[in-house]
């Protein structure tokens, strides 16, 4: 298990480079330039030019990644030119309340999408499983921001249950807290059970044809024991690399959800930074939500090889 664990670390290296790499270039390739961006109605050729003296800006591209690499890798990911906030700081402020709406969104996703899974491979065929699976289809099918406004006409215009838009901190008020991340945790879910459901269900109803299963069903165990006990761990591992991209998927989808409801997160930061031209703030963001969506494959890469010993032993 160590040598699998270091192997894959190992393979980790050239993909961070690389996303490093990327980030740089899609944050200093963009048209316009920064140093017009910072001085703005004060900018003369003069003030320009020694500005982009001192920020590097007259250097090779190069240059300027290798010297911007050396200082993440000491901890200095910049400084926010208009608030002087360093990137480090801004995350900081806003992660939690990110992490906290893509937790409550898998969880969601997961409470909804397994137990239907599971329904309809239990009863592959019938009526409710071609009526569920219509169902994630048309879900699918159905974008974040307009799932965001009919959650909020139906819950918080008509039926009042729910606040549209606001934050409060967990430790202030737990109830409160709760009550704001319903809604986005709600619309992010419902982008999310379409495609477990649907993973899961094919994968059990491969798993349920096995004759391992036939023999739990001749041992006369019951259908439930012979479902979670026998049947759902096989037919997951699929289901934790849908789970591990999903957090891919909901990192983008809050950014339309944090903007919609007013949540001061990660999404609403690179909204914000996009608008303001915060290059900074923008390429430090970036890369930060990068690295940690490298780091969930990689940690859902172990969850493999716990759950399947095949491949950590390299014969699957």
């Amino acid at each position: 298990m160590l040598f699998f664990v270091a192997r894959r670390l190992l393979y980790l290296i050239p993909v961070l480079v690389a996303v490093s790499l990327l980030t740089f270039l899609i944050a200093s390739l963009l048209p316009g330039d920064l140093a017009y961006v910072i001085l703005g109605d004060q900018a003369t050729p003069e003030k320009v030019e020694a500005l982009r003296h001192d920020m590097g800006l007259d250097q090779p591209v190069l240059w300027r990644y290798v010297s911007w690499l050396g200082h993440i890798l000491q901890g200095d990911f910049g400084r926010s030119f208009r608030t002087g906030q360093t990137v480090l700081q801004a995350v900081t402020e806003r992660l939690p309340v990110s992490l906290e709406l893509m937790l409550l969104a898998e969880i969601m996703g997961l409470a909804i999408g397994v137990p239907l899974a599971i329904v309809c491979a239990a009863r592959s065929g019938g009526a409710f499983d071609r009526f569920m699976t219509g169902s994630a289809f048309a879900m699918l099918s159905v974008p974040t921001f307009l799932s965001a406004i009919l959650l909020i006409y139906l819950f918080a215009v008509e039926l009042r249950w729910l606040p549209a838009t606001g934050y409060v901190p967990f430790t202030e008020d737990p109830t409160g807290n709760l009550r704001f991340f319903v809604l986005p945790a709600l619309t992010l879910a419902l982008a999310e059970w379409p495609g477990i459901m649907r993973v899961l269900r094919s994968d059990m109803i491969a798993t349920l044809q096995e004759d391992y299963i036939a023999l739990a069903k001749a041992k006369g165990l019951t259908a439930s024991r012979i479902l979670f006990v026998h049947a759902l761990k096989p037919s997951s591992l699929t289901l934790i690399t849908i789970t591990g991209i999903n957090i891919g998927r909901l990192i983008g989808g809050a950014v339309i959800v944090e903007t919609v409801f007013a949540l001061p997160g990660i999404g609403r930061l690179l909204v914000g930074a996009i608008g303001t031209r915060d290059l900074i703030i923008l390429q430090g963001v970036v890369l930060l939500v990068a690295v940690g969506f490298v780091v969930m494959n990689f940690i859902v890469d172990l969850l493999y090889a716990v759950l399947d010993p095949r491949i950590r032993h390299g014969h699957a």
